[in-house]
Order: structure tokens, then sequence, then C-alpha cells
């Protein structure tokens, strides 16, 4: 046993309380939610991808249901202009001077749905919003207000009618999570639950908030104290690095790449009981953080190659800092 450095006592007691109103709907699907509260801990967007069904949206809702804070919700459509996300400037006729209408991105989580079916116009007026938490229209300045999260859904199996995200916004997402069908055993506990209460409406509304947003703050501030090795600098390095000297990849991961690797393994050692990063937490990490930032050649991709596959070498080959 360790003497932990980080009380994490108020951490644990969230998340385990988070797991808890979660539970109350959602079955299986263990890995993709502990990404999604490392990302929330690690104060990270997250691009959760899955076929419908599988309770992405669902999950996201719920996230947000069990923090006090502003919640919304945008559908993307083809139509979607980008004055519908951000907001837009309208004549006040009391005033006689036009007064800005914020959109509904001033939100303290957003959950964008069907992401990739909106043009790339109406993505690209995302890209401040992501990186810089701000929205800049008329001139004028507006920032967000904290904390500020973007949980994106699309599906990767019904292409006709998207539009495939720039690598300029998916390198704005600290995860890339995968959420696949449930197990049998899984699947049978879904059926009864549906049996058991009488609608999904019923269930969201037994989900309660567990955390302030100045709860998230302090926990957030606590990630940020975690302690990191050095050789663990380079061994994250490294690993990125490799991605652009590969000759499975067209496109190897930014340096942007390397601090979601950094920031995801400090909150994941949080979420482990730990104050320390180790080796482990950046390879399970490896995958989530860099799916979305690689392009495999062409060659790669004809002969049924993924970029997990292509990851899992990469990290394979590098040597594990002890």
């Amino acid at each position: 046993m360790f003497e932990s450095r980080i009380d994490l006592t108020e951490l644990k007691t969230a998340v385990e309380a988070i797991r808890s109103e979660i539970g109350k709907v959602i079955i299986g699907q263990q890995q993709p939610f502990d990404l999604l509260l490392t990302a929330l801990l690690a104060d990270g967007h997250v691009l959760i991808e899955g076929v419908p069904g599988v309770a992405k949206t669902l999950l996201a809702k719920l996230l947000a249901k069990t923090i006090s804070i502003e919640f919304s919700r945008i559908q993307f459509t083809p139509d979607l202009m980008p004055s519908d996300v951000l907001g837009t400037s309208v004549y006040n006729p009391k005033q006689a001077d036009f007064e800005y209408r914020t959109g509904p991105v001033f939100a303290n989580i957003v959950l964008i749905d069907e992401i990739n079916r909106a043009p790339a116009k109406t993505q690209a007026a995302l890209f401040e919003v992501m990186e810089e938490r701000q929205v800049t229209a008329d001139g004028t300045t507006r920032r967000l207000a904290e904390p500020f999260l973007v949980l994106a859904t699309q599906n990767p199996v019904e292409q006709e009618g998207t539009y495939r995200l720039p690598e300029a916004q998916l390198d704005r997402f600290l995860f890339k999570i995968i959420m696949g069908y449930p197990s049998a055993e899984e699947e049978v506990d879904i059926l009864r639950g549906h049996h058991e209460r009488r609608s999904l409406t019923d269930a969201l509304e037994a989900v309660q908030s567990v955390l302030t947003a100045d709860q998230l703050t302090a926990l957030r501030a606590q990630v940020h104290r975690v302690h990191v090795e050095d050789h663990l600098f380079a061994y994250m390095a490294q690993i990125v690095q490799s991605t652009r000297a590969n000759k499975s990849l067209y496109l190897g991961a930014s340096p942007r790449a390397s601090v979601a690797l950094l920031n995801g393994a400090k909150a994941l050692a949080t979420l482990r009981g730990r104050d320390f990063v180790t080796p482990e937490d950046v390879q399970e990490l490896a995958a989530p953080v860099l799916r979305h930032r690689i392009i495999l050649t062409p060659e790669r991709e004809m002969e049924g190659g993924t970029a997990d596959e292509v990851i899992a070498e990469v990290v394979r080959k590098i040597e594990v800092p002890r």
C-alpha cells in the first residue's frame, strides 16, 4: 500500500455517485463510460462513434444530468447553419439597434448528435469554440462559461448524406470512443429493465445531479497535480513521434495528441485511485487518443488494416519504461 500525496477521497466519492446514477439506466458499456469520465476530469471533448441503438446519445445525456450545469443538445442536419449553433445578431426595434442572441453552444455540456450530418461550414463553426472556449461574432469575443465540454456522436455505418469531419476538428477531440454491442447477458438485463419500468422518461427522471460545477473544477485541479515521471514524458512523446514515421500511416498525430495523452493519463490515474501515472495508463489511452488523429495509407487500407491495429503495433515496438 502507498500513501497518496493527493487526497482523492472526494473524487472517488463523486465518481462512484455518477456511476450509481447512470447505472440506473445504462447496462454495460463500462469501457466507454470510463473513458467518458476520464475526459470529463481531463477537460477534453469526446467523439462517440457507434451504430444506431447502442445508447451513444443516452449516455451523453445522462452524464450531463448527473452534474448541476447547463446542458444543450444540437441535432446536426444538412441544412443547419453556423448561426444556428453560435447565435446571431437580431434587430431590436425598442432599442433601434442589433443585439446578439446566443446559440445553443453557450452551455456547459453541449451534445452534438450526428455531427457528421452538417456541412463543412457548420462544422467549422466549432473550431474556435472547441479550442479557445469562445465565440467571436460581429467583432466581439464572448467567452463560454466553465466548465465547457462538447460530446459529439456519429454513425460509422450509414455514410449517405454525411460530411467527413476535417482533420482540424478531429484533432480537437481528446478521445474518440467506440461503443459496440452489449453482451448477451447485458442485453437480457436491458430487456428486463425495459419490461419493469413504464417508460424511458421515468428512468431518466430517476437520475439525480450529484456534482456541481465548482466541485468539478476542484476535481480537475486535483487531476492537474498528478505526478508524472520524466521517463513517461519521453515515452508518450515517442509513441506520438512514431506515428509520424510509420510506413502504414499517411498522416501521423500532432503535438496536441501528446498533450491529450498526458492529460488523459493523469485523469485515468485518479480514476484508478493513484496520484501518479504509470505506463499502463498511457498504453490504455493510446488508441482512444490517436485513432481519430491518424490516416492510414491506401495500401494499408486495402490490406484491411485499421487505425487501432497500427497504434497497437506502434506501442508494442516501443520499450516500456520502468
